[in-house]
């Protein structure tokens, strides 16, 4: 399954900012591999001084978004869960400020965050190969909007892909 096999009703206005940066050459579970070695080697390429810099006041980190990735990755994957088990509850949104506020991201280690970044994904990996077709189509709302599984994983995706653009034009 590829980006193109979602429908615009699988997911919030919103969140198509982050859909349709997501390349239609590979499967979900392909880009979600290769968009992680992708951005590995991205952040490896960053020069040491630049990962504590903020671009304006009030603004957060390279780490920090990189804390920010990892967070959000584990929300989503989340919901893809609720979602594929047929769990109908709604899910509430969550202040993305508030997990930067407190996770601590620009204390850590550019290591610690990439290798715990691989980990998530390691895990979210296996969480998207266990679904089948029927469970990826599945739909429940989130944020007051439709989210569909497979439209939460290449939402993880593009949304590690906006962050990547938002560091070559603000912070490289």
């Amino acid at each position: 399954m590829k980006i193109h096999d979602v429908n615009p009703n699988e997911y919030g206005t919103y969140q198509y900012n982050y859909i349709k940066l997501v390349s239609d050459e590979y499967t979900l579970v392909e880009e979600l591999e290769i968009s992680l070695h992708r951005f590995i080697k991205f952040v490896q390429d960053i020069p040491m001084d630049k990962f504590d810099y903020s671009y304006t006041e009030g603004k957060w980190t390279i780490k920090d978004i990189i804390q920010h990735i990892i967070d959000a990755e584990r929300v989503f994957a989340y919901r893809a869960l609720r979602f594929a088990r047929n769990d109908s509850t709604e899910l509430p949104g969550y202040e993305e400020d508030d997990f930067a506020k407190y996770a601590n991201g620009s204390r850590r280690s550019i290591m610690e965050l990439l290798n715990e970044m691989s980990a998530v994904r390691y895990a979210t990996l296996s969480l998207f190969k266990s679904f089948d077709a029927e469970q990826l189509s599945r739909i429940g709302i989130a944020s007051n909007n439709p989210m569909s599984v497979r439209a939460a994983g290449f939402f993880i995706i593009g949304h590690q892909n906006h962050h990547q653009q938002v560091f070559s034009e603000r912070y490289l």
